[in-house]
């Protein structure tokens, strides 16, 4: 994602909010402190864990509770004992139904 597109979904514009699904691909704690973050600015957030079960580090633990106080019921794409799983169809629904797309 380019920095305009970072700034404009970071941009305080309430009334542009936009539905954005961030896919954790590679760093978790950094998509769900990205996610978190991104409710602030009154964005609908969704996010997805793509690769592989959530570890529990401290840092997890930490982003997660910010997840929860951001009112993000995070799903996954792979079997994870703590958090729900999806198919590819709701994966390919809620990037159909969303205006961005953040891969990290």
């Amino acid at each position: 994602m380019s920095d305009a597109s970072m700034q404009e979904l970071m941009s305080n514009n309430h009334s542009q909010k936009k539905k954005i699904v961030i896919l954790a691909n590679h760093d978790h704690a950094e998509a769900m402190r990205v996610a978190a973050g991104l409710t602030i600015f009154g964005h609908h957030v969704e996010l997805v864990f793509i690769d592989r079960v959530v570890e529990e580090s401290a840092e997890n633990i930490e982003q997660a509770e910010l997840l929860e106080l951001s009112e993000i019921e995070p799903v996954s794409l792979v079997d994870d004992p703590n958090i729900d799983r999806i198919d590819d169809n709701r994966l390919t629904a809620l990037l159909l139904g969303c205006q961005h797309v953040v891969n990290i």
